[in-house]
């Protein structure tokens, strides 16, 4: 969702609205950021447990821990979004064990 693509958007009048608008380019900004960085070390835990490396995928999830909780504890996800997501990648390293 590019924001090029979208209609251009109505300047605002009020000073307190100019700024919320300037705040808001930085805060989406960081969203992304942040939920960029979710998705990248999920992805990285599943290729190593595809690949049946256990050790790296237990060591990858420890980090990826840390982001899904921070990403949930910033409000961009839900914390039962967080916690599912972490069940699930930690279920699919305690299978590679069997």
């Amino acid at each position: 969702m590019a924001t090029s693509s979208k209609a251009k958007k109505k300047t605002v009048r009020l000073a307190s609205g100019r700024k919320r608008a300037r705040q808001d380019v930085k805060l989406n900004a960081a969203n992304t950021a942040l939920r960029s960085k979710f998705r990248t070390v999920i992805k990285n835990v599943q290729k190593a447990v595809t690949a049946g490396d256990k050790p790296k995928a237990a060591d990858l999830f420890k980090t990826a821990q840390a982001v899904i909780d921070s990403v949930a504890d910033k409000g961009i996800f839900h914390k039962n979004k967080a916690a599912r997501h972490k069940s699930r990648l930690s279920a699919k390293i305690k299978a590679l064990a069997a």
